[in-house]
């Protein structure tokens, strides 16, 4: 062993003890006569000394060739600091130095390896196993580790069975581009890497094993939004003989065990809303519910006038900011510029200040008079010193662009607490939409979930009215899980699929063998996949996930650490019979 003890666990309690320790050096400190010299693995850091009236020369002139991130072995006696660091686990102890071991030299690091680090994003992926070393992104692979640990137990302490599924699958169509991988054994067929195990997991319900978990890869090749990976890991799981209820129990309760595990923080029972009352009311149907400002259909009050922004517009619709009278005329004119940028796509904004003295002032009141003002405030729900933002078009477009201010301005105000969770089902999600282009319906979420109940007789003469029997969960704003009930009926699901403008022969293709699996005395079943990821960095109160992957991809999908991806020789190509068009 190259050590005794980790640099990490050593006490006063070890007084007079001799140990061998081993890490990177992480600092330096030369007075002279004394050199310190701080010694770093993954468990702490302790404090070695080395004193020229008593330490050997030879190791006082191998000490002072080293230099940060150098790999050392020492032994040394443990001995009381006389200035003690109240910062540090080991902070009441340093080693005295008996014997030095360079185990291997370091070039000099192009970032300080600290968690207030001089490094940029790019070249801390580029030389992502320094990052590692940092303090701020070790502890987060650690508590990603622990996260995984404790959903492995809670899910088989349940009776789920963890089952792997093949990565080497055939092309479908789930929502987004697969990555595909040629066969040199077929010769011009190709595999498609999961982008979840979604008909493999309804299969092993089939096969009876009833409650099926994995943690598991997945992989989509589509252009990158902020903070998202071509390869992302899901906690994917299906159950059978199960409703919709029973789903949202089950892992309301694994979701609720893990912020008392990790955030020590007890969660009553989940908020459920629509689909429709989500968009309505936040603009989004992944809402944020740690803080109110709703939005607010103001129709009826401002479109009685002659202002024909709002008169021409399908919807007007205002939020009320609490105690934002506050705001001076230049925080407004930058929030007008934000949502006027090409992301929110916007034309403008409108304000009413709420003032201490029970009148109004706004940036229309060329138009509306104070009783107008009065009718605004009453329908936002406004008082006295708080501000109303108002934003008109299309429905559609408006309520997703006031929802986005809406996230912007909670933000600055810190009223998105890091600390703070509420966590919500959003349901009835549309099950069908149509897609203009196609000339066929789209599924909202994917081709096997099946319609309510309700509306099974609504499939033929009026599909757009369907809703799905789907749910996703929401976190702090953030969707950390989606999933359905499954359709297990080969009638309806033949159904759905030519909705979706697959011929008969293109669905037995793609599918027939989930379809053939279906006469065969498929149970009714459903199940949810959730984002590890995302539900880790969270719970880690950092929302970007790539801090929490060990090597991940920056925006342009590439690694650029092995730089990845990469052309491949002719050789590999005409063993695959491919040939570059490049």
């Amino acid at each position: 062993m190259f050590r005794s003890h980790n640099c990490g666990e050593l006490r006063l309690s070890d007084l007079n003890k001799t140990v061998t320790l081993s890490g990177w050096v992480q600092k330096i400190r030369d007075k002279g006569p004394i050199m310190w010299i701080d010694l770093r693995d993954r468990y702490g850091i302790s404090q070695l000394i080395f004193d020229e009236s008593k330490t050997s020369k030879e190791i006082i002139l191998d000490a002072k060739k080293l230099g940060r991130e150098f790999v050392v072995q020492i032994t040394g006696n443990i001995v009381e600091r006389t200035s003690k660091n109240p910062d540090l686990p080991t902070g009441e102890i340093e080693i005295f130095v008996t014997k030095l071991n360079v185990l291997n030299q370091s070039k000099t690091p192009p970032f300080t390896i600290q968690n207030e680090t001089d490094g940029g994003d790019e070249i801390r992926m580029k030389f992502r196993y320094l990052d590692i070393r940092r303090d701020d992104i070790k502890e987060k692979l650690i508590f990603r580790n622990k996260v995984n640990h404790e959903i492995r137990n809670y899910l088989n302490n349940i009776n789920f069975i963890d089952v792997e599924t093949p990565y080497l699958i055939k092309s479908t169509p789930e929502g987004a581009r697969d990555f595909v991988v040629p066969s040199r054994m077929n010769s011009g067929e190709f595999y498609a890497l999961p982008q979840s195990p979604q008909t493999f997991k309804q299969l092993l319900m089939v096969g009876g094993l009833d409650r099926y978990f994995q943690i598991v890869k997945c992989f989509r090749d589509e252009d990158l939004r902020a903070d998202r990976q071509p390869e992302f890991t899901q906690i994917d799981c299906e159950m059978s003989f199960v409703e919709q209820n029973d789903v949202l129990e089950t892992f309301e309760g694994l979701l609720k065990h893990l912020l008392k595990k990790f955030k020590g923080v007890t969660v009553g029972p989940f908020k459920r809303i629509s689909y429709q009352d989500a968009v309505s009311n936040y603009g989004t149907d992944k809402p944020d519910i740690r803080f109110e400002m709703k939005l607010k259909n103001l129709n009826e009050c401002a479109k009685h006038k002659s202002f024909n922004v709002f008169n021409s517009s399908e919807l007007v619709v205002g939020i009320n900011v609490p105690l934002g009278n506050s705001f001076s005329r230049k925080e407004i004119d930058r929030y007008t510029n934000w949502v006027k940028r090409p992301q929110i796509g916007a034309n403008g904004l409108v304000y009413c200040r709420c003032n201490e003295d029970g009148t109004f002032k706004s940036s229309v009141d060329k138009f509306f008079d104070n009783d107008d003002l009065k009718k605004w405030a009453e329908t936002t729900g406004a008082n006295k010193g708080d501000l109303i933002l108002i934003m008109s078009g299309k429905e559609d477009v408006v309520r997703t662009q006031l929802g986005a201010l809406r996230l912007e301005i909670a933000e600055n105000l810190g009223m998105r607490k890091p600390n703070e969770f509420a966590p919500l089902w959003v349901t009835d999600f549309p099950l069908l939409k149509w897609d203009e282009e196609s000339k066929n319906y789209h599924a909202m979420h994917h081709p096997f979930t099946s319609p309510i109940k309700e509306h099974l007789d609504l499939l033929k003469s009026d599909p757009e009215k369907v809703n799905a029997n789907a749910y996703d969960l929401v976190l702090n704003g953030n969707e950390i899980g989606g999933g359905s009930i499954r359709i297990h009926d080969k009638k309806i699901q033949s159904l759905i699929f030519d909705l979706l403008g697959f011929s008969e022969s293109e669905a037995k293709q793609q599918f027939g063998f989930l379809m053939n699996a279906f006469e065969y005395g498929a149970p009714p079943h459903g199940g949810i996949a959730f984002g590890l990821d995302r539900l880790v960095a969270i719970m880690g109160g950092n929302e970007i996930i790539r801090d929490f992957i060990a090597f991940p991809k920056n925006n342009s999908g590439r690694d650029v650490m092995i730089d990845s991806p990469s052309t491949v020789s002719d050789d590999q190509l005409k063993e695959i019979n491919l040939k570059s068009t490049l």
